[in-house]
């Protein structure tokens, strides 16, 4: 695979004015649309009620920003400076640190809102979650497993979200997640090469020998299906066949949403209702034994679980 050791001028300025702070040589942080929402108005994040997260202290960020296998049309990022390869690995400590503290400047305004209870605010400048998840792919970032060691001595609890195509690191994984994300946007191999549009020619493969692995990990394990009307909302039968290779202990049947960079490549009309998602979601349930646990409409999402 190519390298790229840094990110474009053109990508940063891109980046930034979207909101994101750029650390270190490949990583980069955001505050979460539920952590701004926790602060001003006390709503949170479906993760908080299903996982026990704190949506205001939550760090959302990636260790690899620009670099992935896929260029998923539903992506709300800009693909155009995606990079098919690994960054040059920056020193896990350096990065939560410097995640933190970008973090931390970004909730300065919140400080002085009138609608932002202080003490609140104080703990949110103190993250104790984080979400590996903001953009790329972050097992590319051949240091993952030490970052998620990092995370885990300093009390965070760790969201990993990957799109299944490097197996072999997460069978490296020395340290854990809390909760291990696989995306599974696809019911068979060509929805996959259509919706997710994989850089690499086995990514279909590489996808379900993650799957298989699944179910040999330890932490809580969720596979995430990201919806879009039209192109992979479909064939409930193949995604029941996949959801009981993986085993996982949840699943998310989650509307694709019609934001960001995602407006350019899907109309409004291929973001699913949450009644949508939610019939899918009975038809999986019935097809492999899952049960409906919970909803949250505002994000149109629905989990389903194991027990």
């Amino acid at each position: 695979m190519n390298k790229a050791s840094v990110i474009p001028d053109e990508a940063k300025d891109r980046f930034l004015k979207a909101g994101y702070r750029i650390v270190g040589r490949h990583s980069a942080v955001e505050v979460c649309h539920w952590t701004k929402e926790s602060l001003r108005s006390g709503r949170v994040c479906y993760k908080e009620k299903w996982y026990g997260i704190k949506s205001h202290r939550c760090l959302e960020m990636t260790p690899a920003l620009i670099w992935c296998t896929h260029m998923c049309l539903f992506c709300w990022r800009p693909l155009k400076y995606t990079v098919c390869g690994e960054p040059e690995a920056d020193d896990p400590e350096e990065i939560i640190d410097g995640c933190i503290e970008a973090r931390r400047l970004l909730l300065t305004g919140f400080k002085g809102n009138v609608k932002v209870d202080r003490r609140k605010w104080e703990e949110s400048i103190r993250p104790t979650s984080a979400a590996i998840s903001l953009a790329g792919e972050p097992t590319l970032y051949p240091r993952i497993s030490e970052l998620l060691e990092a995370f885990k001595k300093r009390g965070f609890t760790t969201f990993l979200v990957t799109n299944g195509t490097r197996p072999d690191r997460l069978r490296g994984l020395s340290t854990e997640p809390t909760n291990l994300y696989i995306s599974l946007c696809a019911p068979d191999e060509e929805t996959y090469k259509r919706v997710n549009r994989p850089l690499i020619p086995d990514g279909w493969m590489k996808l379900n020998e993650s799957l298989e692995l699944m179910k040999s990990f330890k932490c809580r394990t969720v596979l995430r299906l990201t919806l879009v009307k039209g192109l992979n909302l479909k064939d409930p039968e193949k995604y029941a066949e996949l959801i009981l290779k993986a085993e996982p202990d949840f699943v998310e049947p989650k509307a694709f949403m019609h934001i960001g960079e995602a407006q350019s490549r899907l109309p409004r009309s291929a973001m699913p209702t949450h009644s949508e998602i939610l019939e899918f979601s009975k038809t999986l349930s019935r097809l492999t034994g899952y049960r409906i646990k919970d909803e949250a409409p505002q994000s149109r999402v629905v989990l389903l679980s194991k027990t």
